[in-house]
């Protein structure tokens, strides 16, 4: 494999594709225990938020900090919902991940690529020739291990 921003050839793309094992290669994009922390902590300040709500029914009830409250809650509902289902692929066509929106990068727009290993995350950064950086997110040891040759490949030059 080559040091340049990306693979100059085809062999070293199917190379890396080989190297990376049988495809496509699909897994859950967050660890189980960073998920199950996600709903445990949502778990915890729902009944929080209802324990304070059931408590200061003396007190003048403020509309907006309720609604503000509410809403708040329904945005963490989401993006647990979504951290819960979230599905990281590689195949021969490129990455993709499931989220808000579906995230995608083809390995021909692929510039260079970056493993960062987070406590709650790894998580691959690919740079496009449009400079746009896309994160994914690998929850499994088979996905980690696939960011790590992808971004050894696609490393800056």
């Amino acid at each position: 494999m080559t040091t340049q921003n990306a693979p100059n050839a085809p062999e070293d793309l199917a190379a890396l594709l080989r190297d990376i094992g049988p495809l496509p290669l699909s897994g859950q994009a967050w660890p189980d225990w960073v998920r199950i922390l996600t709903w445990v902590l949502l778990a915890v300040l729902g009944v929080q938020v209802v324990t304070t709500a059931i408590r200061a029914p003396s007190q003048p009830f403020d509309t907006l900090l309720a609604v503000a409250v509410v809403l708040c809650f329904v945005a963490l509902l989401f993006v647990s919902w979504h951290m819960q289902t979230s599905i990281t692929t590689i195949d021969d066509h490129g990455i993709s991940q499931t989220w808000f929106t579906r995230r995608e990068v083809a390995w021909e727009d692929v510039r260079f690529a970056r493993f960062v290993p987070m406590v709650f995350s790894k998580r691959l950064v690919v740079f496009t020739h449009r400079g746009k950086p896309v994160i994914f997110q690998g929850g499994t040891r088979e996905l980690r291990g696939a960011f790590v040759k992808i971004a050894q490949v696609y490393r800056r030059g």
